[in-house]
């Protein structure tokens, strides 16, 4: 019972950080956000596959920062950064 406590932590955790997180046009703002959404993703995976959460979310990161940088605005585009529509 207290694994899935953690679990559901975890997967709160990781989706606000997928809420909050968004991509820009820049590849450092692309990169950035990537790495913060991979982090969460790969925290949630591996706390559901009961992995090591650390390896989780830096192979996440990695893989998001990765995406990020290597993509363009055109090829994948998620909206404006949060704090580019903050007034």
């Amino acid at each position: 019972m207290r694994q899935w406590i953690s679990v559901a932590r975890v997967a709160v955790l990781g989706g606000a950080v997928l809420g909050v997180a968004g991509c820009g046009s820049s590849p450092l703002d692309r990169g950035t956000t990537g790495a913060g959404i991979g982090a969460g993703a790969g925290l949630v995976g591996a706390a559901l596959l009961d992995a090591s959460l650390l390896t989780g979310a830096a192979a996440g990161a990695v893989a998001g920062g990765a995406i990020g940088v290597l993509t363009t605005s055109d090829q994948l585009y998620l909206g404006e950064p949060v704090w580019d529509q903050i007034n």
